[in-house]
């Protein structure tokens, strides 16, 4: 008999939050969230990327055994903007049990239905910053610090549960051996025009002070076209902060302005910390020595945000960013670069490294259903 449980309390957050330390133990891919933060997802004085969502989480139980878990977030912003009626489900994991998962969908159906809606679709975070989609590729392949991992057979039970597809996600692995020369020689006019890269003179933290609202209305305007986003605003710019600005090294992060200080472009590449985390389980009292050496000289570099103002695309200014990165690259010897999921919609990002050697890596995937009988 499968038994679900709405997880209130803080026991039931720190099971709900560590559930898939336990069922990925034994896999060397997956990379967990950091535990403190997913035991305080429903708190919104703690989640600031909570926003004006309204979320539950769930725990499965079979034989009294924890089997699962998932969480069903209401997005006013998102269903408000794309003039929907849907509930997300996010931060889904289960053992390979098809009623075990029907049961945590169910779940999250009832509480859309309760609310008046009518799809379910997921995985979807409380904004883009968040963890989304769902492995379909490369399950072979350590996930990034940005992305879910999945077992192969959560696809199967997903399609069986009547989900079809919705967004896809593609991951890129580059080869900085070979580059475009084109990148350093439209860098190079640019910066003759009074184009800058704030991270050549100014710390991070300064950046952050004093242009961090220019850098979120140029982030907000850069993905505003990209499937079911939701822009940055208010609290969340501080919850984006905390989750990439700790773990910011200067040689892989780039802020570019026009000669008027508008922030035009930008690019944040993260130190490669999945093997951290998942050696400390998730937990960030064990993580903190390794992750700040880790930091400090990473082996591996992940990219997980590029983003070009519209106005300023047919200027080529993201050759700025491009151009800054494989330049720390090469002087630091980093030769794993794993780029975070772009949209295969997103012509315009895939258009950004055309002149990148690079293969894939992995895919992933959104699966949408409408509200009813399963």
């Amino acid at each position: 008999m499968i038994e679900i449980v709405e997880a209130k309390n803080k026991k039931q957050m720190k099971l709900f939050a560590t559930f898939p330390v336990k069922l990925y133990s034994k896999c060397k891919y997956y990379v967990p969230s950091i535990v403190e933060d997913e035991m305080v997802i429903q708190d919104e004085t703690k989640n600031l990327s909570k926003g004006t969502s309204d979320c539950k989480c769930f725990l499965a139980y079979k034989d009294g055994k924890l089997v699962g878990r998932i969480c069903g977030i209401i997005n006013h912003e998102s269903n408000k903007k794309f003039n929907e009626k849907c509930i997300r489900f996010n931060r889904i994991d289960f053992i390979n049990d098809v009623e075990v998962a029907k049961a945590l969908i169910k779940a999250v159906m009832d509480y859309g239905r309760e609310n008046g809606l009518e799809t379910i679709h997921g995985p979807w975070g409380f904004n883009d910053t968040d963890r989304e989609g769902m492995l379909t590729e490369g399950f072979d392949k350590i996930s990034n610090y940005a992305t879910n991992y999945s077992y192969p057979y959560y696809i199967k039970i997903m399609e069986s549960l009547g989900f079809e597809k919705e967004s896809e996600w593609v991951e890129f692995q580059f080869d900085i051996k070979h580059t475009d020369p084109r990148f350093h020689e439209v860098a190079e006019q640019l910066r003759s025009q009074g184009y800058r890269d704030l991270c050549d003179t100014l710390p991070v933290k300064k950046i952050i002070k004093e242009y961090g609202d220019k850098f979120f209305e140029c982030y907000n305007r850069s993905y505003a076209a990209l499937d079911n986003f939701v822009p940055v605003e208010g609290e969340s710019k501080k919850a984006t902060l905390k989750q990439f600005g700790t773990i910011l090294n200067r040689n892989y992060f780039s802020v570019i302005v026009d000669k008027y200080d508008n922030v035009v472009a930008f690019g944040v590449g993260l130190p490669f910390i999945g093997k951290v985390l998942r050696n400390a389980k998730g937990r960030m009292f064990r993580a903190a020595i390794p992750l700040l050496l880790t930091i400090k000289n990473p082996k591996a570099v992940e990219l997980a945000l590029i983003g070009v103002d519209p106005l300023y695309r047919n200027y080529g200014v993201h050759a700025l960013v491009v151009d800054r990165f494989i330049n720390s690259f090469k002087k630091h010897h980093i030769t794993e670069i794993f780029m975070d999921p772009v949209l295969t919609t997103n012509s315009k990002m895939l258009q950004t490294w055309k002149g990148m050697e690079k293969t894939v890596r992995q895919r992933r995937q959104t699966f949408k259903r409408q509200i009813g009988e399963l």
